[in-house]
């Protein structure tokens, strides 16, 4: 019998390094998939389609709510984002994992949907450290730095309800407590149990 695969659900303020934190443990575990986010947005410098993002016009994004395609969705900055069914429940259904970057309001639409999901909430050391990061990327001006900062300081208070935290003080520290709690989630018993039990040829009923 196949086991489906989790959803791992990472959250966090701009500038927590959550996007980086994705990307190296998905180089390094492996049945790791990523759901890419549908967006009505432009690509941005070397973003590609399909691959960064689904990127579709407003027209078609409209079209995809109305049909009840997104798990979630979201207007950010003027632009709309959304993470659809079939990005998370394809890859599931193959026994792969899924992890994906939301927002909050996104990470309790995917748990009301997925109860199994794994909620990851990434913190920067400090708002001190966190303004610091965003100054250094250079892609904002001040205004929509302090923008970012006090969305940060809202959106911080809802690590509360998530299942675990990551500090990102340390890069690689980071992603290795992500790889370890990937790899812990593998080894509980609802997912071990099938195989428990075709190997061992268990009674079914344990």
């Amino acid at each position: 019998m196949s086991v489906s695969g989790s959803i791992f659900v990472v959250s966090g303020p701009s500038g927590a390094g959550k996007s980086t934190i994705i990307r190296l443990v998905r180089e390094a575990v492996s049945g790791l998939a990523y759901s890419i986010s549908h967006t009505s947005r432009k690509p941005r410098g070397p973003e590609v389609d399909g691959v960064d993002y689904h990127f579709v016009d407003s027209s078609t994004f409209a079209k995809m709510i109305e049909k009840g395609e997104f798990v979630e969705w979201a207007e950010v900055y003027a632009h709309h984002y959304g993470t659809s069914f079939a990005g998370l429940e394809g890859p599931k259904t193959q026994g792969l994992d899924v992890i994906l970057d939301v927002d909050v309001k996104g990470a309790a639409n995917v748990k009301a949907s997925f109860k199994e999901s794994v909620l990851v909430y990434v913190l920067p050391p400090s708002m001190e450290e966190l303004a610091k990061r965003l100054k250094n990327r250079g892609t904002d001006s001040d205004d929509a730095v302090l923008a970012r900062l006090k969305k940060a300081a809202e959106e911080i208070r809802n690590c509360l309800w998530y299942e675990y935290l990551i500090f990102n003080e340390e890069l690689m520290g980071a992603v290795e407590e992500m790889k370890s709690l990937i790899l812990a989630e593998r080894c509980r018993r609802s997912r071990q149990l099938p195989k428990a039990r075709r190997v061992f040829d268990l009674d079914a009923s344990l």
